[in-house]
């Protein structure tokens, strides 16, 4: 399974972008401000949909909606692995992208050992904090050790895309 054409309109819509013009510009992951360029790239920064530039990767031009999408391909490809790799049982399309969507954001470790793939995998799995799927899946709503509407928004999109199909 790969994500779906529908899935990655999608995801562009949860990660957002930072444009001027046409062109995708460095921005700081957490803010969403862009970064000044002339500067040392702090730790966070990102272009496109939620790529996080690695040391060798120079963006300081920027970059098309093209590339955008390309490396947003890229990047999820490894995701789309860990989803493969660690769900055991069938899934639909919708279940697969909204899958994905919660690995990209939360990453791979996190996804790997999170209640989400155990309530999927068993449908016996008791949980003694979360105690349906629904309620792990929501549970990872904080960053910096806050509770963010942003990701209390996402994390109410994808399930609505898991349970529901609605992209």
């Amino acid at each position: 399974m790969k994500t779906s054409n529908n899935g990655i309109n999608m995801l562009k819509k949860l990660e957002g972008c930072v444009k001027i013009g046409n062109i995708h510009i460095i921005y700081d992951d957490q803010t969403g401000r862009p970064i000044n360029i002339n500067k040392t790239l702090p730790k966070g920064a990102t272009i496109g949909y939620g790529h996080l530039i690695k040391s060798d990767e120079d963006f300081r031009n920027g970059i098309s909606e093209t590339k955008a999408t390309e490396l947003l391909r890229i990047d999820i490809a490894t995701l789309e692995k860990v989803v493969k790799n660690n769900i055991s049982v069938p899934l639909k399309q919708n279940q697969f992208d909204a899958l994905v969507f919660l690995a990209y954001n939360i990453g791979a470790k996190n996804f790997t050992n999170s209640t989400v793939v155990k309530y999927i995998n068993n449908p016996n799995f008791r949980s003694p904090i979360y105690p349906n799927l629904e309620l792990a899946w929501k549970a990872w709503n904080r960053s910096q050790g806050k509770t963010s509407k942003g990701l209390i928004n996402r994390r109410n999109q994808e399930w609505n895309l898991y349970k529901n199909g609605k992209y």
